[in-house]
């Protein structure tokens, strides 16, 4: 029993280390398609729906873009962490990457330099 004890505290670092960078490219693979779609909507959103909003008061696009813009930043969020930490980022790095997702042309400009840091194994 005391041999079962002495190991198991032992067993316990090495299995979370296990999991930490584990399904990394599928991870990245998650988080590029989600920040292209987010991007695309939040593009759609700003230069599409809200002109006709306001230019000829056309209400409909932009409830359907900014509801599903919303949502799917949502899931951008989470994948994005899951890449974060999978991949072990910086926090100051994962909150830019976070934030870029938030303005329509810088979020393709952090998906491509995240991705080629992350597949060069450096940290973004």
């Amino acid at each position: 029993m005391t041999a079962d004890r002495a190991t198991a505290p032992s067993r316990l670092p090495r299995a979370l280390a296990r999991r930490v960078g584990q399904d990394v490219p599928a991870a990245l693979t998650r988080y590029r398609v989600m920040a292209w779609i987010v991007s695309v909507l939040l593009i759609a959103l700003v230069l599409v729906a809200v002109p006709l909003k306001y230019l000829a008061d056309v209400t409909g696009p932009v409830s359907v873009i900014g509801t599903a813009h919303g949502w799917l930043y949502a899931i951008f969020f989470v994948t994005a962490c899951d890449l974060a930490l999978r991949a072990r980022w910086s926090i100051k790095g994962s909150v830019l990457v976070l934030v870029a997702g938030t303005i329509p042309i810088l979020s393709f400009v952090a998906e491509r330099i995240a991705t080629r840091k992350t597949r060069a194994g450096e940290r973004v």
